[in-house]
């Protein structure tokens, strides 16, 4: 008989005769799933992950790095710093190549976080153990049933687990995606890229036949480029000749790639990680059927100049947490979950078509094209096209369609310097429950909203400082804000409550009956 157990956090065991029982079921432990599980345990949302792995290594290191909005979300739940001891900090963002420095966009973090995929997994993993989600290893969902009460979740091996809803965060082959029957539209790959962290024999000394060719190159194949990391050892990119390899790369195949473009493999050795990756960009035409929903590279894939994707799917998961954990936990309507793809779907679709445009204008060598890139990088060296860009990449400028109004309202709130009740406070730090919040700025005890009082926190605050978002510049100061677990403001005081009460019920449920 099969049974599997959870490695944390263990409600009891799951075998092919018993079904075991959870609010939500997460298919898929990296970076999305892991986040997504983080923000319903913050909620008390009985949830647990299923993960084919046998624990938090990866196959096949990968390149990572978070940026500027990442790091906040990380900080608005209290956990950033351990991030940021462990990696460096950097000014990641660029566009087709071009670096973007966003360290005069107003923000606490106007910075990236240069960290491999492997340490950001194993520092979420940590976090998701301390708040005690169950994760079902060596194991992957192979199909579901839906009903009008729940769902019944099969995994390999023939157990099965019994859910109010399943979330796939499985990646760009998504079984869950596919067994949704949920088409996955867009374009298939044209190029194939290896990257990877070597270590190479000749030294600087060398003569300059043997020295590596620094910096990006094209030609009729593609897009190269060879430089040094900081600790001496030799960051490569690559276009590969065709698209018959699709498995996990190996230190041959870097070999033959970089030996087909420089006519040598420069005495590659040691590697860190080597990727492989293609320009295919696809999403899912919705991210919810029913019971079932879809996050990160389940719902989108494409190319990873930019360094976009990881962070979008961690992005995704904050934007569902709170909204599924509000109707599982009985609070708001299960129509909720529809604005999950309202919300998120348009900034998939916005990093896809950045990222198209990026290989296109690095694909390949001609005159045309370089003349293309040149004026481009010219435009990016401009203030304002630069701030412009860097929020875009960076994650910063993102803006939910909640109606006309106030700037803020859709975007995320400012970390201000805050007073509250005479002490000086961060106001990230109110949000590290995963909790709604209502700021009031004007006088203390001037906004009322008992009936929603057990859903969020009302903080009476003083800030006198300047209010600024990224690529957007000054705005007006509110009288209040209410802002949603996600960091979100979703409604902006002028003075009065006019439109409090409505907001509060379409983000927050309806009012509860005294």
């Amino acid at each position: 008989m099969p049974v599997l157990l959870p490695t944390s956090g263990s409600r009891g065991r799951a075998s092919a005769k018993t079904k075991t029982n959870h609010a939500v079921v997460i298919a898929g432990g990296g970076p999305t799933g892991l986040m997504l599980a983080a923000e319903l345990a913050l909620a008390k949302v009985d949830v647990a992950i299923v993960e084919r792995r046998a624990n938090q290594d990866l196959i096949g290191t990968r390149a990572g790095g978070l940026h500027a909005r990442t790091i906040e979300i990380l900080d608005q739940r209290g956990v950033a710093d351990r991030f940021l001891r462990e990696g460096q900090i950097t000014q990641l963002a660029g566009f087709a190549w071009t670096r973007l420095d966003i360290s005069d966009l107003p923000t606490r973090h106007a910075y990236g976080l240069a960290l491999r995929q492997n340490h950001i997994e194993r520092i979420l993993a940590d976090w998701v153990s301390e708040l005690a989600v169950p994760i079902y290893r060596n194991s992957e969902v192979t199909g579901f049933a839906q009903d009008e009460t729940g769902i019944d979740v099969t995994l390999s091996g023939g157990a099965t687990l019994r859910a109010n809803y399943l979330v796939g965060c499985d990646g760009g082959r998504s079984l869950v995606r596919k067994a949704a029957g949920i088409d996955f539209a867009g374009t298939g790959p044209t190029l194939s890229n290896l990257m990877a962290e070597v270590e190479m024999r000749q030294e600087p000394e060398c003569e300059p036949a043997c020295e590596p060719a620094w910096g990006l190159r094209h030609d009729a194949l593609g897009f190269h480029g060879l430089s040094k990391t900081e600790s001496g050892r030799v960051l490569v990119v690559v276009t590969e000749a065709t698209l018959e390899h699709t498995g996990e790369p190996g230190l041959r195949d870097l070999s033959e790639a970089l030996v087909a473009v420089y006519g040598t493999d420069f005495g590659l050795h040691s590697p860190s990680w080597i990727s492989r990756f293609t320009d295919a960009a696809r999403q899912a035409v919705t991210y919810r059927r029913g019971r079932v929903l879809l996050a990160g590279d389940a719902a989108h894939i494409h190319h990873s100049v930019g360094g976009q994707g990881l962070n979008i799917g961690v992005q995704d998961a904050v934007n569902l947490g709170w909204k599924l954990s509000q109707v599982v936990n009985g609070m708001s309507p299960d129509s909720l979950l529809d604005t999950y793809h309202t919300e998120r779907h348009p900034v998939a679709a916005r990093t896809l078509r950045n990222t198209m445009a990026q290989i296109a204008l690095l694909r390949r060598g001609e005159d045309g094209l370089k003349a293309a890139r040149d004026v481009v990088a010219e435009l990016l060296a401009m203030d304002e096209p630069r701030q412009r860009f860097g929020a875009m990449m960076s994650g910063l400028d993102i803006r939910y369609d909640l109606g006309e109004g106030h700037k803020l309202l859709g975007r995320r709130m400012p970390d201000l310097d805050v007073m509250v009740a005479g002490r000086p406070l961060k106001l990230f730090t109110l949000l590290h429950g995963a909790r709604g919040l209502l700021l009031n700025f004007g006088k203390p005890g001037s906004v009322h909203i008992t009936a929603w009082a057990d859903r969020i926190a009302i903080v009476d605050a003083d800030y006198d400082g300047a209010w600024a978002l990224p690529a957007i510049g000054q705005v007006t100061a509110p009288s209040a804000v209410l802002v949603r677990p996600d960091g979100h403001v979703a409604w902006v005081g002028d003075g009065s409550q006019r439109g409090l009460a409505e907001a509060l019920t379409r983000w927050f449920g309806p009012a509860a009956l005294s």
